[in-house]
């Protein structure tokens, strides 16, 4: 017998028809099987909350109807089957329709259409238990406090602004580099959001071909192309009271920025080949690579849906600029890794804790995972040493020192190497660099007056 066994309350007033319910049902040794003569004996035990409650529609005291109410009022997830020797249409519909799961009547086949129905009530119960814990784990992996890992400075500001995000429903943009977590950090906005019930639907604009993208977010109608042989329902409706993660908006073709813009306005849709509106209830969460505002500027995105889209701002950090959250961070993926491939544990060793320190990671965390699980399966003892460590692309900072050049040669590979790294923003640059940025125009002028 289970430990959770399922409980079964039967209430009827006739002694042999009692019995007869008790027995049919505990032949299933899982089932945990209560009788009660009569409605008020029933209700004193209602506080136990059974599964199931078989329910005698005629008792001396109580009305089926009413202690149907009476059971759902006190708690709807109790599941009741209504027996009754009659057999009539209009009394069975309006228990349904007043909460009963079915409606039996006293034949002599009750026994497997009992037996199949409190089957069923228990599958649906089961399934219903694992999606429930699946939502909470879901919640958990993406509790923002433990799922995205840092103690930095800079990520302790990504966090007080992911915390802002969780108590409203105003549009958010995440910018940074490739592979920082962007869609890890919608994803637990929206899991820690009044939302978080409600759908996250994620879609990477620069991975749909142009010709499909209106349909892919707005759906389409049966017959509106070639193709097109069901209606097809979008992400705007696929993410209707939840929300839509839109990855690198900055992809998006100015025509279709026309109609996201139309959509977020109005708060509604049309179908490719329809005339319908159809209402929408999603929150945005756009993110973007890309520096919008420049893009603005060169009129590549529009600047009315620009400051549609931007309500809450977070901005995050790329790895090079995070410290000790490198080491943090490997130290979590080798732990991961060697847990889901059934390895022994592996730790770090200085020199290799050091040159992952040194790297500059150009693809971020997505990058330092993929880096420490080679690591992790090249190494042959518990440590991973620094010849495990293999980095996949060369570091420009390491690469500095491979030819003998000025100081002067150095400190403008340097800039250079920054401005690359940032998008030519001399503002950031000098910031990061702490110099001025007379400094950095004045060195890279030089270098155009050397080269002329």
């Amino acid at each position: 017998m289970s430990d959770n066994p399922f409980t079964i309350y039967v209430v009827e007033d006739d002694d042999w028809y009692r019995k007869l319910l008790q027995h049919n049902l505990t032949l299933n040794p899982d089932y945990r099987v209560e009788i009660f003569n009569s409605g008020e004996s029933f209700l004193k035990a209602l506080k136990n909350k059974p599964d199931v409650v078989t329910l005698d529609y005629k008792l001396p005291d109580k009305n089926g109807e009413e202690l149907l109410k009476e059971i759902k009022s006190y708690d709807p997830a109790i599941e009741v089957l209504i027996i009754s020797e009659q057999n009539e249409i209009e009394t069975a519909v309006k228990l349904l329709k007043a909460g009963a799961y079915d409606y039996i009547t006293k034949t002599e086949d009750i026994r497997d259409r009992l037996l199949n129905v409190v089957q069923h009530i228990r599958k649906n119960r089961s399934l219903k238990t694992q999606i429930q814990n699946l939502q909470s784990e879901v919640e958990k992996k993406y509790d923002f406090q433990s799922s995205i890992i840092g103690h930095s400075a800079p990520m302790k500001k990504v966090f007080q602004m992911m915390e802002k995000a969780t108590n409203n429903n105003i549009s958010v943009i995440v910018t940074g580099e490739t592979g920082t977590g962007k869609e890890m950090v919608a994803k637990s906005i929206h899991y820690n959001s009044s939302r978080s019930k409600k759908p996250f639907v994620a879609v990477n604009m620069s991975a749909i071909p142009k010709e499909l993208a209106e349909s892919e977010l707005f759906g389409h109608e049966k017959g509106a192309f070639t193709g097109a042989a069901n209606r097809h329902a979008g992400k705007f409706e696929q993410a209707h009271g939840g929300t839509l993660f839109l990855d690198e908006i900055g992809e998006m073709a100015p025509e279709l920025q026309a109609k996201l813009l139309r959509a977020l306005q109005e708060r509604e849709i049309i179908r490719v080949g329809g005339t319908e509106s159809v209402k929408v209830d999603c929150r945005i969460i756009a993110a973007t690579h890309r520096n919008l505002l420049d893009e603005m500027k060169n009129g590549k995105f529009r600047e009315d849906l620009y400051y549609r889209l931007f309500g809450l701002p977070i901005e995050l950090p790329p790895l090079r600029e995070r410290d000790k959250d490198i080491v943090i961070l490997a130290k979590h993926f080798a732990e991961n890794f060697c847990a889901d491939n059934n390895m022994s544990p592996k730790t770090f060793s200085k020199e290799a804790l050091k040159k992952l320190m040194s790297y500059q990671f150009p693809g971020n965390i997505r990058e330092l995972k993929s880096i420490v699980e080679l690591a992790a399966v090249m190494a042959d003892k518990e440590e991973i040493a620094a010849e495990d460590v293999s980095f996949t692309q060369s570091d420009p900072v390491t690469d500095l020192f491979d030819e003998q050049m000025t100081m002067r040669d150095y400190e403008l590979r340097i800039v250079k190497t920054y401005l690359k790294n940032h998008d030519d923003d001399i503002k950031k640059v000098a910031q990061l660099l702490d110099i001025g940025q007379s400094t950095i125009y004045r060195m890279l002028k030089r270098e155009e007056e050397q080269a002329s």
